[in-house]
This record gives C-alpha cells, sequence and structure tokens, in this order.
C-alpha cells in the first residue's frame, strides 16, 4: 500500500512538473525568496493570457540574464518595441492576479 501510495505520488510531482509552462519552471528554479509553487503557477497563468509561447520563452531568458531583459528595453527595434509592450502588459495581469508577490 505504501509503495503504492509512493508510486503515485511521484508520478503526480513529475507529471505536474513536466506540465508546468516555461515561466512557471524559471520562477521555481529562480533563487528569490518569494518564489512559491503556488505563485509561480499563478504567474505562468498571467503569462499564458498575455504572452505567446515564443514570448514565454524570451521572457524566461530574463530569469536566467537579466541584463537581456534591460537591452530590450533599451532597444530601438519595433519588434523589440512590441515584445516590450507585451511583456509590462504580463506584468500588469501577473500583479492583478497574484498581487504584490509577483512584482517583489
Amino acid at each position: 500500500m505504501t509503495k503504492t501510495f509512493l508510486l503515485a505520488a511521484g508520478i503526480a510531482l513529475f507529471a505536474g512538473a513536466a506540465l508546468a509552462g516555461p515561466i512557471e519552471r524559471a520562477c521555481i528554479k529562480s533563487d528569490r525568496k518569494a518564489a512559491s509553487r503556488s505563485l509561480c503557477d499563478c504567474i505562468q497563468r498571467a503569462a499564458d493570457n498575455t504572452l505567446s509561447g515564443g514570448d514565454q520563452r524570451r521572457a524566461v531568458s530574463f530569469f536566467k540574464d537579466p541584463e537581456k531583459a534591460h537591452k530590450v528595453w533599451m532597444s530601438k527595434s519595433r519588434g523589440d518595441d512590441a515584445f516590450w509592450e507585451r511583456y509590462k502588459a504580463f506584468g500588469a495581469k501577473a500583479e492583478e492576479l497574484c498581487g504584490g508577490g509577483a512584482g517583489s
């Protein structure tokens, strides 16, 4: 019985990790103190509402290299400007859905 429960729990954890979106996975892996599964899941839901898959993958790169975000923000290209507007909308949606912890 215990082995069955542990196996089921392991499968559930693995399935949950496999189903997590790119923003959620990056959030969970981040070293931010406020990062929790529930907060990261909420932020992923905001990303799903505002960003395409490609935009989400691009945003994940900001977790690894915050300087990339600065370069996109400072860029003069129309593509970067359009992305930045979508990224700001994502941030606003995360703040709305997830509260102040999303921006901390």
